[in-house]
């Protein structure tokens, strides 16, 4: 079973690497991972999609708790959960399956975003099955290249992660608690 974690990190280098490692060391494989500042510039948002039980999961979401730059944790349901992700797939045409490639992208919604004489380059932004179903489709014409950017998630409606009075000035001390400095 798939889940999705989202973390709020400090911006800060080495917080990748020390998310990495826990999940490493537990033995837990990372299905997606992205990263991206928010629209504070001290504080990353991350997206973690990860197999497991939902004891796994949960407690991996403790251990997230754990790290010293991880301000705050929330595991993501799908019924209250915005997720997508975006692929870019470059695809080999001739003049006989230009038009079936381009058909495929109306039907799927995706664009083209660049054209050369035997190639088309596709973005399509969507979730997992629909970015499947359209390769899947690709696949007999000939995909030559395909980069995925990873699931990014949130929640609908009023949901939004609290970043728990986090002030960038502030040291933690030995309860977990974040101080003034």
């Amino acid at each position: 079973m798939k889940h999705t974690l989202t973390a709020l990190v400090e911006n800060k280098p080495g917080v990748l690497n020390r998310v990495a490692s826990l999940f490493r060391r537990r033995g837990y494989n990372i299905d997606s991972l992205t990263v991206g500042r928010t629209h504070s510039p001290d504080i990353s948002r991350m997206t973690i999609v990860m197999e497991g039980n939902d004891m796994e999961a949960e407690r991996v979401e403790k251990n997230l708790y754990k790290l010293v730059n991880v301000i705050y944790v929330n595991q993501l349901d799908d019924e209250t959960t915005v997720a997508r992700d975006l692929a870019l797939i470059k695809v080999a045409v001739s003049n006989e399956t230009r038009a079936e490639v381009m058909q495929l992208c109306d039907i799927f919604r995706a664009r083209i975003v660049d054209v050369s004489a035997n190639s088309l380059i596709v973005e399509v932004t969507g979730d997992e099955r629909k970015i499947e179903g359209l390769a899947d489709l690709l696949r007999p014409m000939g995909i030559i290249e395909m980069v995925r950017t990873g699931v990014v998630a949130m929640g609908r409606g009023e949901h939004r992660l609290d970043t728990n009075g986090y002030q960038p000035s502030a040291r933690v001390n030995g309860n977990g608690h974040r101080t003034p400095i």
